[in-house]
């Protein structure tokens, strides 16, 4: 059969719309791929109503999921259909203690603040459908057994204090006066995500405890400025293991060591899903390197060898509506920029396949020096 040229034409500018989209999106629609970061599970709980995996039943308080009835031999097309909808388990309306452990899990992730009130109400529903976009899920808003089952795989069951806001301190692991390594550790942890400014002492002093302080209220923990145990897995869930350089001021210097022999020639922005890294090389010669994160388990960020397409100083996603500055884009709507939320959360939290930076001041240098078409090689 013989092609009309204005049917190719039309195709063709149909596909040309549709990779238009993609480049302008910003960390937009992600092809299936490997699994990215995802949030990291918070501290074990020391009282459970039920298993960390249960799934939510009803109570007297509030409404249960309903249970299907036997299917009928002949059944309409909208019935079948009807029935391959996923059961909800909560939803907006309930209430009681399953929607408060609902919550509690929310917040350990930081997709709830406040109170924790046992109401199904906006803004649990808001909470939802964040995780649920974070995880690549359909975002409804409701919990249904795959929400509710990748939510209890990053969390555990809450206590009954947490479930009716009653805030106990746990014994001190380190307060004022305390010093040494483990006292660094904790201050180079606080530094990166800002609850700490200026030099590691390894001294625990009025500083150190400030930030502890600021820290705890943002996470719904006893304000005491003590570390305890609910205080020390928070901030290991949210941050990554110091360097020995980072504990003792030392400006760190670029290494080889690790980099993928692709970045060794010419300009590279060698990015490492190993060792959760961006490293700039010239040459074969490391010039920076600065701490990333990548895309959650839906929105996976490519590996493989790119270039750098564009360069945006001040961008926003046009699909997340979310702010990233410093945008470089190296394949289709993923790009490397500064996000806030990696700089507040840590690894907490993950990407919709961007690749994230914390370090504004890094990123900016960065992004002065590095040129459209420089090499962006992203690999395990």
């Amino acid at each position: 059969m013989r092609t009309h040229p204005r049917s190719t034409a039309r195709a063709g500018w149909v596909g040309g719309l549709a990779a238009a989209a993609l480049v302008l999106a910003g960390c937009g629609t992600v092809p299936a791929g490997p699994v990215g970061a995802a949030e990291t599970q918070p501290p074990a709980a020391t009282e459970a109503p039920t298993s960390a995996t249960a799934t939510p039943g009803a109570t007297p308080t509030e409404a249960g999921p309903s249970t299907p009835s036997a299917s009928p031999t002949t059944k309409p097309a909208s019935d079948k259909a009807a029935s391959t909808r996923p059961a909800l388990l909560l939803e907006k309306g309930d209430k009681g203690e399953k929607v408060r452990d609902l919550q509690v899990r929310l917040r350990d992730l930081d997709w709830y603040s406040g109170s924790i009130t046992g109401t199904y109400a906006a803004s649990t529903v808001t909470g939802v459908k964040g995780f649920q976009g974070k995880r690549g899920l359909k975002k409804t808003g409701s919990v249904d057994a795959t929400t509710w089952k990748q939510l209890t795989k990053r969390t555990s069951a809450s206590t009954k204090d947490e479930r009716h806001n009653v805030l106990r301190p746990g014994k001190a692991i380190y307060r004022q006066g305390s010093s040494g390594d483990k006292v660094r550790d904790l201050q180079a942890r606080l530094k990166q995500i800002g609850w700490f400014s200026g030099s590691v002492t390894g001294t625990y002093g009025r500083a150190t405890a400030s930030g502890v302080k600021g820290f705890q209220g943002k996470r719904a923990i006893p304000v005491t400025g003590d570390v305890d145990a609910r205080t020390w897995s928070r901030l290991t869930a949210m941050t990554r293991t110091p360097t020995e350089d980072a504990k003792h001021n030392r400006t760190p210097k670029p290494s080889k060591a690790g980099l993928d022999s692709r970045c060794l020639t010419g300009r590279a922005i060698c990015i490492s899903k190993s060792s959760n890294s961006l490293t700039w090389v010239v040459d074969g010669k490391p010039q920076l390197r600065m701490d990333v994160r990548f895309g959650a388990v839906g929105t996976p960020t490519r590996e493989g060898t790119f270039s750098i397409q564009r360069k945006e100083r001040d961008w926003t996603s046009t699909i997340y509506h979310s702010k990233m500055p410093y945008s470089m884009f190296f394949s289709g709507g993923q790009a490397v920029h500064y996000s806030s939320d990696f700089a507040a959360r840590g690894y907490a939290g993950a990407s919709h396949g961007c690749v994230n930076v914390r370090n504004l001041p890094a990123l900016q240098t960065l992004f002065a020096q590095a040129r459209t078409g420089d090499k962006v090689i992203v690999y395990r």
